[in-house]
């Protein structure tokens, strides 16, 4: 879809808009300061089949946050921080150390954390809906689920450098199907100011 003030294509499930005044009288001075990133709700996305008032029991959170903090290693190592899980949405939260810089002139993360991050939290919102879907079944059962779990499409897209001392990460299920299950994700500064985002495709059977 053409956007009406850039004339640019939307290609992201994420309709991600640049917007200036005007392009034709705007200087490289403005242009600079004046873009800003305006998130619109998925167009071709429906939750409607994901229950919303799901309470979770305290052994299921614990399981979740114990494998996407402690088992899966890599997480660990970066510092990945769940700060809550509930079946509309995951936040999570991860500080900046030395071993996270991509760039050193300017101690900016690397795009490969970022990259990892959204990957995680996009699949924890999947198992979180996956498991609201499935609250008849007993813990176990609906944690067994992880095991045939698995990224199958990635798409990031760093819209500002990750610079800061701590970020939050936001992501939610789009839809979880019997064979597959959607995501999006945001990576922002600790102030709020969207860096990245990201959408995802995962397994559930």
């Amino acid at each position: 879809k053409k956007d009406k003030v850039s004339g640019a294509c939307c290609q992201s499930p994420l309709h991600v808009r640049l917007l200036v005044p005007s392009w034709k009288n705007a200087s490289q001075t403005s242009l600079k300061s004046k873009f800003f990133c305006q998130l619109r709700p998925s167009m071709t996305s429906s939750r409607s089949d994901l229950p919303t008032d799901v309470e979770f029991e305290p052994e299921f959170i614990a399981a979740l946050h114990d494998i996407y903090e402690e088992k899966i290693l890599f997480n660990q190592w970066m510092g990945l921080k769940v700060d809550s899980i509930k079946a509309t949405g995951i936040v999570a939260s991860l500080a900046m150390k030395p071993e996270l810089v991509g760039h050193y002139a300017y101690h900016r993360i690397h795009g490969g954390v970022i990259s990892a991050v959204l990957d995680a939290m996009g699949s924890l919102a999947v198992m979180a809906a996956m498991g609201a879907k499935h609250m008849d079944e007993p813990v176990a059962k609906r944690l067994e689920r992880f095991t045939r779990h698995s990224t199958i499409d990635l798409r990031i897209d760093f819209l500002r450098p990750g610079i800061g001392e701590k970020f939050i990460v936001h992501a939610e299920a789009m839809r979880v199907g019997a064979r597959v299950g959607n995501a999006r994700m945001e990576f922002c500064s600790a102030d709020g100011k969207l860096l990245s985002t990201g959408t995802a495709a995962y397994l559930t059977s």
